[in-house]
């Protein structure tokens, strides 16, 4: 097992969250196999259900994915995912981001979709996802695409989120200093 270490999660507005990752190469493979396990640590301390390489400062598409159901560990690693098809039905869901902490707004996604990726032994995989799932493939899938989910709500939201996240991250670094 790879040696693990919590990495620092990157908040808006640093420009890696706004970037468009780059496929991972098969010379990417022993870098990615290294990564995983810290990705996978620093996203159940965090905590969350999800995170994606360009959050750590990695500009490669990848990410992690766990719900833990029946509260047991249960880790998705998507290389390279892509969403193939999406529902016209579109489900409204709260979410939230580790690179936006203590911000939520409901967004509307497609409520059902097929994904494609490659798994950590390189093989292809594809499945039909839906509900929290589905939620949180497409919010890790933007990530990849230097979309954030607040890009999915309304410019006054937007803004009053943003705000107040500034806000918090500055008043944080001064009661840190």
């Amino acid at each position: 097992m790879p040696e693990t270490n919590i990495l620092p999660i990157l908040y808006v507005p640093a420009p890696e969250l706004r970037a468009k990752a780059r496929p991972v190469a098969d010379a990417d493979m022993d870098q990615v196999r290294s990564l995983v396990p810290s990705m996978l640590e620093t996203m159940y301390k965090a905590p969350g259900i999800g995170l994606a390489a360009p959050q750590i400062g990695r500009l490669l598409r990848l990410v992690v994915i766990d719900l833990q159901p029946d509260d047991q560990p249960a880790p998705l690693v998507m290389i390279n995912p892509e969403i193939l098809e999406a529902s016209d039905d579109l489900e409204v869901r709260e979410e939230g981001c580790l690179s936006l902490p203590n911000q939520y707004a409901d967004v509307a996604r497609p409520a059902v979709i097929r994904v494609r990726w490659h798994d950590l032994e390189g093989k292809r995989q594809e499945m039909q996802a839906d509900g929290l799932l589905a939620t949180c493939i497409q919010h890790e899938v933007d990530h990849l695409n230097g979309v954030l989910f607040v890009d999915h709500i309304s410019a006054l939201k937007r803004n009053m989120l943003l705000r107040r996240l500034a806000k918090e991250l500055k008043t944080k670094s001064r009661d840190e200093a």
